[in-house]
């Protein structure tokens, strides 16, 4: 078995919080200070407390991490924000030492922890590039042969010779990503950085991190966004509170993250219309999810049926409304939106004022299996606006019972699972006949 690429040792990071005297100290306050500390510390003891600067004034980033990464492995880092992700990754790029335990990293690291880690403003980006190269331990004609792919991908090829303090968060970023995963570090660590692009350029950026993992290397992968960790990490790792709570296959350990940060229930209701969520055209009262028979509920029988129900106020006369649902799945995919618009009598019509009840049927075998989340809202089109809108308003569990599972017996992928019509002929019997023959038969 090869020896693994990274090895972390119940490491533990300690921070100090806030100031602690002057940045820069005269040689008067280091002796004042060093002849009144005997005198705070008696102090302490006879009031029957520690002094604050040892008990209040620092915190514990992570506890006893343990866990090793095999080289070429392609690992997630997930959990909440504070959780230790960025200080685990800062500990394994050597930026900052451990308090205690040990960090044992085998191969030349790449790291993008913040955005242009590692630039110098007044150099150029070709400067730059030659200078990020050479602090991986590259020589100058290995550079060179990735400098085009590198600028390429980077799209700052009339920039090239600028100073980057003039670039751009978006050229920054771009260059800074470029250089990190072209030149050939044997581990990649990516922070959520990408998070500050725009779309096509994380796109890109997934791509590039799948063919490096591709290549076996090793990439650690730091991010929130649950979809592109599930695209990329065979294996994620939790942290919470400083400690790793799990480490496994990827689907199993989004699954349980997502759970444990959205205990949201089936019904949610905001009975006093002058706190209720909304504006002065219209606020929502309740968001339920509920079964065939119109009962609220957590569960939904896969096959069966369901409905999702706003009750909302609507404070304006003659404005047009529009109610809409979003859903999102386990591991925050964006399943679909449906809104209103074409509802018969209401829908995108002017209004009178009013309480309002909104029902959105989903019809069974249609959903795939596991927990959707709901967001609601209510709003217009034309002019566009939002009047109310609910992150994670309610929350159900799809139970399989089977429906076009038939005897399949393994996981559905996918985010839906609809029942569609399929037909299946015999075109011609074979009797004997060479396939050949059969196909020459039936083309005639």
């Amino acid at each position: 078995m090869s020896e693994a690429a990274i090895r972390v040792e119940h490491v533990a990071k300690q921070y100090r919080l806030g100031q602690h005297g002057p940045r820069y100290r005269t040689l008067r306050d280091t002796l004042a200070e060093a002849a009144a500390r005997p005198l705070r510390g008696l102090a302490g003891r006879h009031n029957g407390h520690v002094p604050a600067s040892h008990t209040r004034d620092t915190v514990w980033a992570l506890r006893d991490v343990s866990f090793e990464v095999r080289p070429g492995e392609v690992v997630g880092i997930i959990g909440r924000n504070g959780a230790g992700k960025s200080t685990l990754l800062k500990l394994l790029a050597h930026i900052t030492a451990p308090t205690r335990g040990r960090v044992g990293v085998r191969g030349r690291v790449g790291a993008l922890l913040e955005v242009g880690t590692g630039f110098h403003p007044e150099l150029t980006g070709r400067d730059n590039i030659f200078l990020a190269g050479a602090v991986l331990g590259m020589r100058r004609a290995e550079i060179r042969r990735k400098f085009d792919q590198i600028v390429a991908f980077a799209e700052v090829e009339r920039f090239i010779d600028t100073p980057v303090k003039y670039y751009s968060s978006g050229m920054y970023m771009r260059l800074a990503f470029a250089v990190a995963a072209h030149l050939e570090p044997e581990i990649l660590l990516v922070d959520e950085v990408l998070a500050v692009g725009d779309a096509e350029f994380q796109k890109r950026c997934m791509g590039k991190m799948q063919d490096v993992g591709g290549l076996g290397r090793t990439v650690l992968f730091v991010s929130h966004n649950m979809p592109a960790i599930l695209r990329l990490c065979p294996r994620v790792i939790l942290l919470d509170g400083g400690r790793v709570v799990a480490d496994g296959p990827a689907a199993e350990v989004t699954a349980r993250y997502l759970q444990a940060t959205q205990q949201i229930g089936a019904a949610r209701c905001w009975p006093d219309l002058a706190t209720a969520p909304g504006n002065d055209v219209a606020r929502l009262r309740a968001v339920r999810v509920l079964d065939a028979s119109g009962a609220c509920t957590a569960s939904v029988d896969i096959q069966q049926a369901f409905a999702i129900e706003l009750e909302y106020w609507h404070l304006k006369d003659g404005e047009p409304l529009i109610a809409n649902v979003h859903l999102y799945d386990a591991q925050g995919t964006y399943l679909f939106a449906t809104h209103d618009n074409l509802e018969p009598t209401w829908g995108c019509r002017p209004r009178p004022r009013g309480l309002y009840r909104s029902v959105c049927t989903i019809p069974g075998n249609f959903l795939n299996s596991g927990r959707i989340t709901v967001h609601a809202a209510l709003g217009r089109w034309n002019p566009h606006a939002i009047h109310a809108w609910v992150d994670d308003a309610v929350a159900f569990d799809v139970i399989d019972t089977g429906g076009v599972r038939g005897e399949y017996p393994g996981p559905w992928a996918g985010a839906i699972r609809p029942y569609l019509e399929w037909v299946t002929r015999l075109e011609a019997p074979l009797d004997g006949a060479s396939p050949a023959g059969v196909v020459s038969e039936a083309r005639r």
